[in-house]
């Protein structure tokens, strides 16, 4: 894992659980049970700190959370099987809303192929949202696999969901296509395996924004991750750079793969999955990230820290 005051945290948890814990570091644990591979995950939405009231509706906040967490095995290119969802609600909240809730998580769930399997409901002062994932891999793609030479590649467009949360939290209501970006992610399941197919050697999603995300790879391979800023592909609705690096829960994927011929890799990809997928740096030699303009380095910009 990189630094900062959260990972410290999970480091001290590790430490803790000493033998009683084993894995972490990646977006899923990866366990063997009666010789499948099992991918496993959760992730959790909390009012007030992940999206205020009055953004959206119920329906989306049940598939932006589910999505949360399925993306979580994008990253590792496992295949969706089922979710568990943990519910606190208040008591204001009426029993339709919560029903449309967890109808936004059937409906995300059922898009990679999975369904829910059941879960947990209690009385909470505000909603959080706990979703837990579950799928089956036979070759998982970890942070850890990244060799020097290797080019790094960026799905989609990165800072629509920053560009949104600007928005609202100034009063305002945000353009369409950013507040989509925010409300309905896409776990990005499908892309993931093709790019596995096609000879990734680590991947991430896009959860804690471009820097953080490719910091967390660059430590995880034991190398030095190099961004070309003027190649990261902005949003329609973002125009500073700045944006799009630090922007949180794109749900797009940040994948190492083997030298190839730029051009046809992101055609072909275009072709499978009407999304864009952009050469934007390399892996080399060393460690941590190195930001680049015009081949000069550059500070990375403050990205967001839950502690």
């Amino acid at each position: 894992m990189a630094d900062g005051a959260e990972f410290e945290k999970i480091r001290a948890i590790w430490r803790a659980l000493g033998e009683r814990g084993t894995g972490g570091g990646d977006d899923c644990a990866i366990v063997e049970l009666g010789g499948v591979m099992v991918a496993l995950s959760s992730d959790m939405a909390v009012e007030g700190i992940h999206f205020r009231p009055g953004w959206l509706e119920p329906r989306e906040l049940g598939w932006r959370a589910g999505a949360a967490a399925l993306s979580d095995l994008a990253a590792v290119a496992a295949e969706p099987r089922g979710v568990l969802v943990s519910l606190a609600v208040s008591p204001q909240w009426p029993d339709e809303s919560v029903a449309e809730l967890m109808v936004g998580v059937g409906d995300v769930a059922a898009s990679v192929g999975a369904s829910v399997w059941g879960g947990d409901l209690v009385r909470g002062d505000r909603l959080v949202v706990d979703v837990l994932v579950a799928g089956v891999v036979a070759e998982p793609v970890l942070r850890r696999g990244a060799r020097v030479g290797d080019e790094l590649w960026v799905t989609g467009r990165l800072g629509g969901p920053a560009r949104a949360i600007a928005v609202w939290e100034a009063g305002s209501e945000p353009e369409r296509t950013a507040r989509e970006r925010f409300a309905h992610p896409e776990p990005r399941v499908a892309a993931a395996i093709w790019l596995r197919d096609r000879g990734a050697t680590a991947l991430i999603d896009l959860s804690d924004g471009l820097v953080q995300d490719a910091g967390q790879l660059a430590a995880a391979s034991g190398l030095c991750c190099v961004i070309d800023v003027d190649s990261v592909p902005l949003h329609c609705s973002v125009a500073d750079f700045e944006t799009a690096l630090v922007s949180g829960e794109e749900f797009e994927l940040l994948v190492a793969l083997p030298a190839a011929t730029e051009p046809e890799l992101a055609r072909r990809f275009w072709d499978e999955h009407a999304l864009e997928l952009t050469r934007i740096g390399d892996v080399v030699s060393g460690s941590g990230l190195v930001l680049q303009r015009q081949g000069e380095p550059v500070a990375p910009p403050p990205g967001f820290s839950h502690f």
